[in-house]
């Protein structure tokens, strides 16, 4: 009996011994193997193709599984694609690479220069730009805002400009980044309004522009209105039509 017993603990260590040792071997096997551009499968958007991840990545392919970074293959396609966020990871079964992609949404179109030549696009809430090929379809006519001059430095100034947009219930209409940085709004109740070189007065200045606009909506003050200058948030200068 006991020797019985012996022999059925005996024959379980080693089945689950050559299990561990076949179990090793395979992912071993696997993890060594190189990825294909057919091995890697997307999620998230249609938008984009397997060629596009190889084509907006440093990482030469095919490449074994075991030496993929992914932390940096998800910054170089977030960063390439302007994509909201990228999730990459190794799969063994099935084999390869799965991407999973969330893309940015739209709300104004854009325009920036690189290396002297205008480029054509979207703006999303965070201020970051979308190529035209990198943007989901969306519908046009709702998009009624137009950012001129936009560069990375000025993203964050532009995001605060767009959150206010909803939030104060502005009619801004067009955001023009000048060459040299200067910042002009025009708006539909405000007409132009000039904002200048400080993007830390920004929230002043967004705050200042909820006010009047509501003031001089309630006295019609605003059809006389050509240009505001809030460069000094402190001394507000409205120029006014002159008959």
């Amino acid at each position: 009996m006991i020797c019985e017993k012996r022999k059925k603990i005996n024959n379980r260590s080693f089945f689950l011994l050559f299990l561990f040792l076949f179990l090793t071997s395979f992912i071993t096997s696997k993890t060594l193997k190189k990825v294909n551009i057919k091995d890697i499968r997307i999620s998230g958007s249609e938008l984009f193709t397997r060629h596009d991840v190889v084509k907006n990545s440093s990482l030469k392919f095919p490449i074994r599984l075991i030496f993929l970074n992914t932390n940096f293959l998800e910054k170089e396609l977030k960063k390439n694609l302007s994509l909201k966020n990228v999730s990459v990871s190794r799969q063994i079964l099935p084999f390869g690479l799965k991407v999973h992609l969330k893309t940015r949404t739209p709300i104004a179109y854009g325009e920036k220069i690189f290396n002297g030549e205008k480029i054509v696009g979207f703006i999303d809430k965070e201020g970051i730009f979308i190529s035209k090929q990198n943007a989901e379809d969306i519908n046009l006519r709702k998009l009624t805002i137009q950012v001129f001059g936009w560069e990375e430095k000025f993203k964050q100034t532009l995001s605060e400009i767009l959150i206010a947009q909803e939030n104060y219930e502005l009619d801004i209409y067009k955001i023009t980044f000048s060459p040299n940085g200067f910042l002009t709004i025009d708006e539909k109740t405000l007409k132009t309004l000039f904002l200048g070189f400080n993007p830390n007065l920004i929230n002043n200045q967004l705050q200042i522009i909820k006010n009047l606009k509501k003031e001089f909506k309630k006295n019609n003050f605003s059809e006389k209105i050509d240009n505001i200058d809030l460069t000094d948030p402190n001394k507000p200068k409205i120029k006014v039509f002159k008959p």
